[in-house]
């Protein structure tokens, strides 16, 4: 029985994708619940599995193809074999060795693969196939290629030239064009967008991370122990720190709709994750409910389903606030920007140890610029510096957080 093989509901938010990536071609045999095809959308990754056991028959849209909502992918023949290998040509003469060899790699060639090959006028006979049946897969061109590249065939040595006549440098001034990601060029839009739609600022203060880290450093173990292997980070309590900051500053919160402003009742607070494919926002529901030990957990969580691709469009919209934290790359100050129709995000960095003045005395503390960018058409720079002040003193006094101070 054929099956088609359709691409996912897309919601409202998201208008179409583009074919990523085929883990199976056609006549290959798949298992219920494994990998076809990736198609990427604006905001994620989204995977088609095969529905049931069978073979792929025939693939209607190729890699790079821009597929609607629930457009037919494949066919799948339910319960079919698959022959354990693609069909052979007749056997050709041994005469033809080499004609034989190319022929039979060109075969084994995937559509991915086979684009690469063609636009680079490779020699497909010489390219060694690490896909099911030999398959050659795009990652084996693109091995040979680099491989071509760092260390091309020899060439008979010609005699020195006299050293007058060595003029610059010979090296090979190697460029590499390729197109942008549909995921890239969205989060380019919406940068772009958010610098020339929204009256952005920036303010920023510094906090004494000492008191947070000495709870951190007494507590770790413990905490580990206690919440079954999840770790004590600072993520959590700035999370915690930003909530009860936001119920004091509610223009913080809210968000701008037309000639409207609306103000949400809730904290759900958007957490920025760096990917391979670009940077996301996985969001944390009613974080202002949640405890210290569930933000570590769905933040650790989120990061990992980021980076293998496995968040959902439900898991990166919405958000009423947004925390990033540049200084795990080293960051020591940033100018975070807005991710609209959200009006602040809070920007972290790097601890660095620095001389400050304490009580008349130079006292060496380890010390966080902090950067708060908002939109000034409703957030007015009071409001701002003092939302930021409020969210270092729950800082540098972990205690105000459990007791709401």
């Amino acid at each position: 029985m054929a099956i088609e093989i359709k691409a996912p509901a897309f919601p409202e938010s998201v208008a179409d994708g583009e074919v990523a990536v085929w883990h199976k071609q056609e006549g290959e045999a798949v298992s219920r619940d494994e990998l076809i095809v990736e198609i990427e959308t604006d905001k994620v990754v989204m995977e088609v599995v095969a529905p049931e056991d069978g073979v792929l028959t025939s693939i209607h849209a190729q890699q790079g193809d821009t597929v609607l909502s629930e457009q037919l992918l494949a066919t799948l023949e339910q319960g079919a074999a698959a022959a354990s290998a693609p069909a052979a040509a007749p056997e050709a003469p041994a005469a033809s060795g080499d004609d034989d060899a190319a022929d039979e790699a060109s075969a084994l060639l995937g559509p991915a693969a086979r684009q690469l090959v063609e636009e680079h006028k490779l020699d497909v006979g010489k390219i060694t196939g690490t896909g099911k049946n030999r398959r050659i897969t795009k990652e084996d061109v693109v091995n040979f290629m680099k491989a071509a590249q760092a260390a091309p065939a020899a060439a008979p040595v010609a005699p020195a030239q006299p050293e007058a006549e060595q003029v610059g440098p010979t090296g090979e001034r190697i460029e590499r064009r390729v197109p942008m990601t549909r995921m890239r060029a969205k989060i380019a839009e919406r940068l772009l967008d958010a610098t020339q739609q929204t009256a952005m600022l920036t303010t920023f203060n510094e906090v004494n991370m000492a008191p947070m880290m000495a709870l951190r450093s007494k507590y770790k173990e413990q905490f580990e122990k206690t919440h079954n292997g999840t770790r004590l980070g600072f993520m959590g309590m700035f999370v915690k720190a930003a909530c009860e900051a936001l119920k004091r500053f509610p223009e913080v919160n809210a968000s701008i709709d037309g000639n409207d402003v609306v103000y949400h009742g809730y904290q759900d607070i958007g957490v920025a994750v760096s990917t391979p494919g670009g940077l996301v926002v996985p969001v944390l529901r009613d974080a202002d409910f949640m405890s210290i030990a569930d933000v570590e957990a769905a933040v650790r969580d989120l990061g990992l389903r980021a980076r293998d691709n496995k968040l959902t469009i439900e898991d990166i919209t919405g958000g009423t606030f947004t925390v990033t934290n540049g200084g795990v790359f080293g960051s020591l100050m940033s100018t975070p920007i807005l991710n609209p129709p959200q009006t602040g995000i809070l920007g972290m960095h790097k601890i660095q140890e620095r001389p400050m003045a304490v009580d008349g005395e130079v006292v060496i503390l380890p010390m966080m610029y902090l950067a708060l960018s908002y939109d000034h058409r409703l957030i007015d720079g009071k409001t701002a510096v003092q939302f930021l002040v409020a969210v270092k003193d729950l800082i540098e006094d972990p205690a105000r957080i459990l007791l709401q101070l």
